[in-house]
């Protein structure tokens, strides 16, 4: 197969594989194929048992654990991964991790609490900076950073509560990490920001099933974005291929974001019922 990607035989260090719906799950599935090398680090045992499983061309030596919201477990991580590969470096960093506490349900956005918002905060978005900093020196010159991310940070989508916010930041974090690992690499930083998604992590999301159904109705193909396809964006992102692109965000919605208004959704019969 023509290694266009330029992947094979590369090295890729990949937070967040769940199961078999994540967009990890497919980001690492793809390398595979491509011929790269993937180390995994997953929450627990429970789930190292499960990925297992699913990609037993991985060597459960290639399958470590990590809790990110805690400082010392990534600095434990980092240390193990210096001793288990130490003439390696790795190619690409995939950043696909996110939490927000919907127990208490989706509240208005200004009920959110202090703990819930910071514990997200801290999963989702400084986890980033946090495991970059770390593993700085376990990565190549010119390796690239991915994230995960979602497609629009400017919309208050009820559906997904204080988290557009906890994105937001996110995605403003690639232009400062990207600027200050200028400083002595080649080191990239970019997200992929996919429209709504059928993942395990969004069917707990209070009401998110109407608004992917109404994602849908939008999208002028008639389908929502699969979650191979943002996976594929971030292929080609961790790939050479796109030494170009710094500090980026690239939007996976399939043309969701220019048809809000199209005219099949505007007469549709309940809202002129309700007009």
């Amino acid at each position: 197969m023509n290694d266009f990607l330029q992947l094979k035989e590369k090295q890729f260090l990949i937070f967040g594989v769940a199961n078999k719906k994540s967009v990890a799950y497919f980001i690492t599935r793809n390398l595979l194929e491509c011929g790269a090398r993937c180390v995994l680090v997953v929450l627990n045992e429970e789930i190292r048992e499960k990925i297992q499983k699913l990609f037993p061309e991985i060597s459960p030596e290639d399958i470590h654990l990590c809790n990110v919201e805690h400082s010392e477990d990534i600095l434990r991580l980092r240390d193990e991964c210096l001793e288990q590969y130490p003439n390696t470096k790795f190619h690409g960093l995939v950043h696909s991790l996110a939490f927000a506490d919907y127990s208490r349900g989706m509240l208005p956005f200004h009920e959110t609490g202090e703990k819930e918002f910071l514990q997200a905060v801290n999963i989702s978005c400084f986890s980033l900076t946090a495991l970059a900093g770390a593993f700085k020196d376990l990565l190549a010159r010119d390796a690239s950073v991915v994230t995960i991310s979602i497609s629009t940070t400017h919309m208050a989508s009820e559906s997904y509560g204080y988290m557009g916010p906890i994105k937001a930041a996110l995605d403003s974090s690639l232009a400062f990490l990207a600027k200050s690992f200028s400083e002595f690499s080649e080191i990239r930083f970019n997200a992929v920001g996919p429209g709504l998604l059928k993942t395990s992590a969004s069917a707990g999301i209070p009401g998110y099933v109407d608004s992917y159904l109404y994602a849908e109705e939008v999208i002028p193909r008639g389908r929502a974005v699969k979650t191979e396809e943002a996976a594929n964006t971030a292929i080609f992102l961790l790939s050479p291929r796109s030494s170009g692109i710094n500090a980026q965000k690239i939007i996976v919605d399939a043309g969701m974001s220019i048809n809000y208004f199209d005219r099949k959704l505007i007469h549709r019969e309940p809202f002129h019922e309700k007009s």
